[in-house]
Order: C-alpha cells, then sequence, then structure tokens
C-alpha cells in the first residue's frame, strides 16, 4: 500500500463518518504561538479543543506535515523523524474516546488489513490527579484487544500548560514469529495510533481544570504507519524517502546512520525551505540552519570536499509533491548552496582557533561552548577537525 493510498483511505474512512476535511496549515506558526513550528495535527485546532466553536462543524480529519526538534536526538533510528505527516480526527464534542477507539480499531482491521491478533493496546492507569480510563479499558476488552495500564506514558498534552488528557495508545506487533509480551516488554510492538480525551486545561501551576466540551484528538504518523503496513524494517523504507536514499546513497556511500540523518535533514530542509523559512540564527531560521549544518557536518566527516551541489532534482520535486508544496527548486538549491559556502567559510576561519586551542591540550568542556557560541562551531564537527589535526 502506498501513501497516497494510506492517505486516502483513512480520509475517505473518516468522511463516510461524517468528518469533514480540514485544510492543512503551514509548519510557520502565527507570531502569538510561543512553539515555532507546528508539532502535531492538532497544534493549529488547540483554540477549537478549548472550546472555540469550529467553522466545518465538530467532525474533522485531515492530513498535516509537522516538525519536532525534540527528536534531533533520536533521527536515524528506525522510526523517529523530524518532518513527518499525521493523519488526524477530531471529535468536537461530538463522539467520546470508546467510538475513537472503535474506529481506528475497525480501520485498521478491515481498512489497513491488520490482523486482530497482532494489536495491542495501552490505557491511562490514573495518577494522584486523575483516575484510571476506564470507559477505554472497557472497550478493549470488549474487543478481545490485549491492554495494559500505565501511568504517564499515557498522558497527552502539547506542553507544559494547555489541553491535555489521557490517551488510549494503539500498537501492532512488527516481528517475524508470533506475538509476544507487551508494548513495555518487546520492542518490535510498534505505537501507530494515539487517541486522546482531551477532558482538561493544564495550568501554568500544574492544576487541571476540566474542559467546558471534552473532546477527542487522534494522530497516526504516516511514514510509521507505512513502514509498519509494508513490513519495512524502518521508516526510512517508505515512499517519502526512496529517492533520497537512492540520490545519497550513490553519491556518497554513507554508512547506514550516516545516510538517515542526511537524508532526515535534507528532506526535512527542503519541506521548511517550501513553507517559506530562511536560515538566521535564531528562531526558525536557526533550527533550519542547524539542520543543514548537521547534513553538512556528516557528509565532511567522510570527505570535506562532498558538495550538496551534487545532489540531484528528483528528491525535491518527490519531497514537494508528497508534502502538497509549491515552490521553485531551483531557488531551494541555492538556498542551501549558500548556507553551504558560508559554513565553509566558518570552518576556513574556525579551523585555526581549534589548533591554538589543541596547542595547550586536550580540549575541555568550555573549549567546545566558547567555539559554539563565538564561532559557531558544532561539537560534533569540532571533533572532526581535531580528528584531521591528530
Amino acid at each position: 500500500m502506498t501513501s497516497e493510498k494510506i492517505i486516502g483511505t483513512f480520509l475517505d474512512f473518516y468522511r463516510e463518518r461524517g468528518h469533514r476535511p480540514l485544510p492543512e496549515s503551514t509548519l510557520v506558526r502565527p507570531p502569538d504561538d510561543p512553539v515555532l513550528f507546528t508539532t502535531s495535527g492538532m497544534h493549529p485546532l488547540t483554540p477549537y479543543l478549548e472550546g472555540r466553536p469550529h467553522p466545518l462543524g465538530r467532525r474533522l480529519v485531515n492530513v498535516q506535515r509537522c516538525l519536532r526538534t525534540t527528536d534531533l536526538g533520536e533521527v536515524g533510528d528506525d522510526t523517529h523523524l523530524t518532518v513527518f505527516q499525521m493523519l488526524g480526527s477530531w471529535s468536537l464534542g461530538d463522539y467520546g474516546v470508546p467510538q475513537s477507539l472503535r474506529w481506528g480499531y475497525e480501520l485498521l482491521r478491515d481498512g489497513f488489513g491488520v490482523p486482530h491478533d497482532r494489536l495491542h493496546a495501552t490505557v491511562f492507569g490514573g495518577d494522584d490527579q486523575v483516575g484510571p480510563d476506564t470507559d477505554s479499558l472497557e472497550l478493549w476488552h470488549r474487543l478481545g484487544v490485549p491492554v495494559e495500564l500505565t501511568g504517564r506514558e499515557n498522558w497527552w498534552s502539547n506542553g507544559p500548560t494547555g489541553p491535555c488528557g489521557p490517551d488510549s495508545e494503539i500498537f501492532v506487533w512488527t516481528g517475524d514469529t508470533p506475538p509476544t509480551g507487551t508494548p513495555g516488554t518487546d520492542g518490535r510492538w510498534m505505537e501507530v495510533w494515539n487517541h486522546v480525551g482531551m477532558r482538561y486545561h493544564r495550568h501554568s501551576d500544574g492544576r487541571l481544570e476540566p474542559l467546558r466540551r471534552p473532546d477527542v484528538d487522534t494522530g497516526v504518523g504516516l511514514e510509521r504507519l507505512e513502514m509498519v503496513l509494508r513490513g519495512h524494517r524502518s521508516v526510512f523504507e517508505g515512499d517519502g524517502f526512496e529517492p533520497w536514499v537512492r540520490g545519497v546513497g550513490g553519491l556518497w556511500q554513507p554508512d547506514e546512520a550516516e545516510l538517515r540523518l542526511v537524508c532526515d535533514h535534507l528532506r526535512s530542509s527542503v519541506v521548511v525551505m517550501a513553507d517559506g523559512v530562511r536560515t538566521t540564527n535564531t528562531g526558525r531560521g536557526y533550527v533550519l540552519r542547524r539542520l543543514i549544518r548537521r547534513t553538512l557536518t556528516t557528509l565532511w566527516r567522510g570527505d570535506p570536499a562532498r558538495s550538496l551541489a551534487d545532489l540531484p532534482g528528483e528528491p525535491f520535486t518527490r519531497t514537494l509533491d508528497q508534502f502538497r508544496q509549491h515552490a521553485d527548486i531551483d531557488e531551494l538549491r541555492g538556498l542551501l548552496l549558500a548556507e553551504e559556502r558560508r559554513f565553509r567559510d566558518l570552518l576556513r576561519r574556525g579551523r585555526p582557533v581549534v589548533s591554538r586551542l589543541l596547542s595547550r591540550g586536550l580540549l575541555r568542556d568550555e573549549d567546545y561552548r566558547h567555539l559554539h557560541d563565538t564561532y559557531g562551531l558544532p561539537r560534533e564537527l569540532v571533533d572532526g577537525l581535531v580528528d584531521q589535526a591528530a
């Protein structure tokens, strides 16, 4: 099942159940939003999850591009990405979490063909403020799906304050053997879908206030779902990464970890730039700059002569198509190359500084901080300069 087919199946399922398609939002958040980028499908819906009536009604569905800098350290494993697509459905004061979970179960089983015996669920077991989610627990028992109670793992919020509530997560078995264990004991259980009962507003002092109107917010990552449905070993085998893996791998033959990071960061950079972001030293522009420079740092560890100018055009075109964006590919390539030139110049000026520090002995943490804060040299690139000087 291709990624396009997955999206179509998801949207059609919810349309048939009265959900109105919601227009996709840009990654760039409005000036009054303290968060720089859209981090989830529910992010643009926050005012409506807090009670404002939505002009499209009480049942909504969409696909939304998202960016999470919190996952940068995990990019390169089998499942984490910087930019990804989120399939989402919402009930704004309409049906409850049990109905949402039942539909989720039916879509996975009948729409996507996931066998019943390869499913597992987790449910919020309660804490000192909120009791266990017995409604979701009873629903999974009725459906005959194995379920376990957890703690904070099944509590969802989009930040330290704002709408939040208990969630139920659906896992699919990805192993080659019959399912064993639980999501907490066996990593072959892959989380694919999160159904959140938005019941509370958390205040800055940690106090929970019940929302006037409980809502339901669900989200499933397209790339992760595609990985599960197609039996891939990682998200980097999916449609969205095929042209990047082929292009980057064919050019430079990096090892697996380097290939994944470079493909993720380049793909993410294209999506971010297509939404109008340009490199700067602060805010969104700094995130973009960091993605590009992490890419170059990784590539230049293997060969300092490598250049983004050698990238083929197909990955750019395919990425814009997959994320439903319109941008001039030559302009995007020009932006990448301009940042590459700036970074090369930075390294040229930084190399003698690193050499002077090394003449005094091994670099200390304060040396790394000085090089980063004064010269913009990331630690991993300084380590590369140290290796070259050895």
